[in-house]
């Protein structure tokens, strides 16, 4: 969905940045590429784009925890169980959003099995986001997807698609709300 959302963003007319974790997906042509290992780079390398962005998107499922330590060797059987301590990652697109300009949109993801709208609207708040792409878990693996648009005072479904056209409703949500503001 984030290489979709950068080409139906490019298709538009917008200069796009995409910061991806590994993939073997590709961008759309024209579109910067960052790749990066970890939530820490990815963290990184978006914080140093998004000053200057207009719109800044969230899509990656970033993982929620890591190893707190990890070992750059083998850690081999022992006698007894083997205890791992995790730990959160950084909330990439909340700290992004905190750190917002004036006039800049922020949109992210959230995936929702029950009360779509009303958990949505709950991570637009704690967030400080201006869209929430409410994600129904089917589309996970699949080139299709069925979203929800969340936003403070409106929920707009977005039938069943293929990942691009959907990809063009909610940039073009995200513009209309930059065209608001500005």
């Amino acid at each position: 969905m984030g290489f979709a959302l950068a080409s139906a963003a490019k298709a538009m007319g917008a200069k796009v940045c995409v910061v991806s974790g590994p993939t073997t997906a590709t961008p759309g042509v024209g579109v910067e590429c960052i790749r990066v290992q970890t939530a820490a780079q990815m963290m990184r390398e978006t914080l140093k784009r998004s000053p200057r962005a207009a719109i800044v998107v969230g899509a990656a499922a970033v993982l929620d925890w890591r190893f707190q330590r990890v070992s750059d060797q083998k850690i081999k059987r022992g006698r007894g169980p083997l205890r791992l301590t995790l730990v959160p990652n950084p909330d990439i697109i909340k700290t992004a959003a905190s750190r917002r300009h004036r006039g800049q949109i922020f949109v992210g993801f959230a995936l929702e099995t029950r009360r779509v709208v009303r958990n949505a609207r709950l991570k637009l708040a704690k967030k400080s986001l201006d869209l929430v792409v409410a994600n129904d878990p089917r589309n996970l693996g699949s080139n299709r997807a069925r979203v929800t648009l969340v936003t403070q005072d409106r929920a707009r479904p977005i039938p069943e698609g293929s990942k691009m056209r959907v990809a063009r409703s909610i940039i073009a949500e995200a513009v209309k709300l930059l065209e608001s503001r500005n």
